[in-house]
């Protein structure tokens, strides 16, 4: 027999069990699916968590390890070990080499959402993604003092819209703190979904946080001393300090310049760190349950592997008479083998098909959805390299589970089919 009538009578062979071998097929279909499906979203969380702010050259806070300034700066999460003076910060604006700076002030939460501290430059200059920048889904940036811009999380979660009032409290996360009740702030803008820390923040003017913070000393109000929120702008709420900065240059080039030179600043101990470098480090930590995710469809797909191996063993019974018929009329053993073989590997080759074309089609269908509350964009692409090794080691896996049907085949003798059973 010639290769191609083997491959037509493979096709033919596999369409008269079409029933046991397409549930089969769309096991190992699935299972291709969820795996590939696997790789392009850890490949698009790992870029999305890349790009949590893109467009700074330099995240800048007081000396620490950069993946903890990160954490605080870009994440909100952990305390910052020190401050940044005012000073300090107005200095470094005024370096040749700085474009634009954002001061970033924390240290006060709302209900467990963090507030941060900025002026207008944050709406300006802050990106995400691919150099997205933030958008109003209503309302207006803060005006007033007590204005305050919060993120579509914050909003939804505790169901607040435009002109809501908010009291903030002193500290950051959960438990009990002491709250500034007696300064509400008026819900003044909300911000579109970005997938980011942005949208469980609350930003408010630093004027505002001087504001609140005018009669409290060492976190605590001061007893009998009450400063109404109507005066609090006949004071200066010029703050003496911030937490942290995000400063973009008018060249790449002088990125590691202006590193070391914050680096080794003389008034204050500093740190800057370059944003991608210090979120690699940080992705570094979830790297073990990244390759966990991998490995568990992985077995999924040698699992419905399997389920092809006990299909095609279990059919042999079956087929005795069928391969015997065909050895008597000239089959070679070797053919038998092959036979069972380009089965096996048709099913398997299709059942990559349909799997890349689910995928293909519910990716279109979630793109919006993973956009809009989790800010993972997934784009569709050609097969990468790393998709393309996945799909040639499931089509070798694939070989090798046929391999064993298809000897055991290959064994069974002419007389074995041809005797009848009792």
């Amino acid at each position: 027999m010639n290769l191609k009538y083997l491959l037509t009578l493979a096709i033919h062979s596999a369409w008269n069990r079409k029933l046991t071998l397409g549930m089969t097929m769309m096991a190992v279909a699935l299972s291709v699916m969820l795996l590939l499906g696997v790789e392009r979203l850890r490949e698009q969380v790992h870029q999305g968590f890349g790009l949590s702010i893109s467009g700074t050259d330099l995240v800048i806070g007081a000396r620490t390890s950069p993946v903890q300034l990160m954490l605080y700066a870009v994440f909100r999460v952990g305390e910052p070990t020190n401050n940044i003076s005012w000073a300090s910060f107005e200095k470094l604006q005024q370096n040749p080499m700085v474009a634009w700076s954002i001061p970033i002030s924390l240290g006060d939460s709302h209900r467990g959402f963090a507030v941060l501290g900025t002026n207008q430059d944050y709406f300006k200059h802050y990106h995400y993604g691919d150099r997205l920048s933030l958008q109003l889904a209503e309302g207006k940036p803060f005006h007033e003092v007590f204005d305050t811009v919060i993120g579509s999380e914050v909003a939804k979660k505790l169901g607040y819209s435009l002109g809501s009032q908010i009291t903030l409290s002193h500290g950051t996360g959960l438990g009990h703190h002491a709250d500034h009740a007696d300064k509400p702030f008026i819900v003044s803008g909300i911000l579109k979904p970005t997938g980011t820390p942005v949208d469980h923040t609350l930003h408010v003017s630093l004027e505002a946080l001087s504001a609140i913070h005018l009669d409290w000393v060492g976190g605590t109000q001061l007893p009998g001393f009450h400063i109404p929120p109507q005066y609090v702008q006949k004071f200066d709420l010029k703050p003496k300090e911030i937490t942290a900065a995000l400063i973009g240059l008018k060249s790449r080039a002088a990125v590691f310049r202006m590193q070391r030179l914050i680096n080794d600043f003389k008034d204050e101990p500093l740190l800057a760190t370059m944003p991608g470098v210090a979120l690699e480090q940080l992705w570094q930590v979830v790297d073990v349950a990244e390759k966990s995710l991998i490995a568990v469809s992985a077995i999924v797909v040698v699992v419905s592997l399997t389920g092809l191996v006990a299909i095609m063993i279990s059919g042999l019974n079956e087929r005795r008479r069928e391969l015997a018929i065909l050895r008597a009329v000239g089959a070679q053993p070797r053919e038998i083998l092959l036979l069972l073989l380009y089965e096996g590997m048709f099913v398997t080759l299709l059942s990559i098909v349909i799997g890349l074309a689910a995928l293909t089609i519910a990716s279109l269908l979630a793109a919006p959805l993973m956009q809009a509350h989790f800010g993972i964009a997934m784009s569709l692409h050609w097969l990468s390299a790393e998709e393309l090794q996945l799909l040639a080691i499931i089509a070798l896996v694939g070989l090798f589970a046929s391999l064993f049907p298809a000897y055991m085949a290959y064994k069974l003798s002419l007389a074995d089919g041809l005797t009848p059973r009792l």
